[in-house]
């Protein structure tokens, strides 16, 4: 029989945010889950029956389109809780949760998550300020994407899955570069070649490699910045630190 992954339920920064009483309260029902790349966790219209949060895991919330164009809407890593606002009103996923970066998270039925947070005002107000989170994160995406250059929202990508990994070679293609920033995939190409000319990452294959952090945040556009005050301003403590300069 495979054995269960093993890791800290508090690894992810919401759940590491709880007061003890109310991780206490969680803690019995958390199961600990290996989520692998491409895993779709749910898709649009699914109902919702567990929330994840991540712990080294990173996953998108895409909208499909009907001739099958994918747009990225939503990053969840270390800082966020998958599935849980769609489950606290019609149960069904907003779209296409696809995992981007294997690893594990924490599991929970949302009927348990949702007994434990009426029962707990402080949880309640954590999850009601990740919501407003959630909404202006979208908000800042959604703009970035209409108005700013493929090169500045390709650094924001990279800056917010580099955020919440723990290593700097990332497991980004040109291909899933493309899906997320709803462009063409040769267009992903010119940009990551120009970023390299510039010594800001190494690409391999099937791979990216952050090496100038400071040159990508110098290049990106002002919504990865907004993004991140954001969470410190609402939820202060529950975003990655500011990792330092390779």
């Amino acid at each position: 029989m495979p054995h269960a992954p093993q890791a800290d339920h508090r690894t992810n920064w919401l759940l590491a945010a709880l007061e003890p009483e109310d991780f206490a309260a969680l803690e019995p029902h958390l199961e600990v889950v290996e989520l692998t790349l491409k895993q779709v966790l749910y898709e649009a219209g699914d109902p919702i029956r567990h929330a994840y949060f991540p712990h080294h895991a990173v996953v998108s919330l895409v909208n499909v389109l009907e001739d099958g164009t994918t747009v990225e809407v939503a990053l969840f890593g270390r800082g966020g809780v998958v599935g849980l606002l769609s489950a606290l009103v019609s149960r069904e996923a907003f779209g296409r949760y696809v995992v981007q970066m294997a690893g594990t998270a924490s599991r929970i039925p949302v009927e348990t998550l949702n007994e434990v947070r009426n029962a707990h005002p402080k949880l309640r107000r954590l999850i009601a300020s990740y919501g407003e989170v959630l909404l202006a994160q979208t908000f800042q995406i959604l703009t970035c994407n209409a108005v700013h250059p493929v090169e500045a929202r390709c650094c924001r990508w990279i800056l917010m899955m580099h955020d919440r990994a723990e290593q700097d070679t990332l497991p980004l293609t040109h291909e899933f570069l493309a899906e997320m920033l709803g462009v063409q995939r040769s267009t992903v190409s010119v940009v990551t070649r120009t970023l390299q000319t510039a010594g800001l990452i190494q690409q391999g294959r099937g791979s990216i490699t952050v090496t100038d952090r400071a040159g990508l945040e110098e290049t990106v556009c002002e919504c990865y910045g907004r993004i991140r005050r954001i969470y410190q301003r609402v939820m202060p403590g529950t975003y990655p630190p500011p990792r330092p300069g390779t």
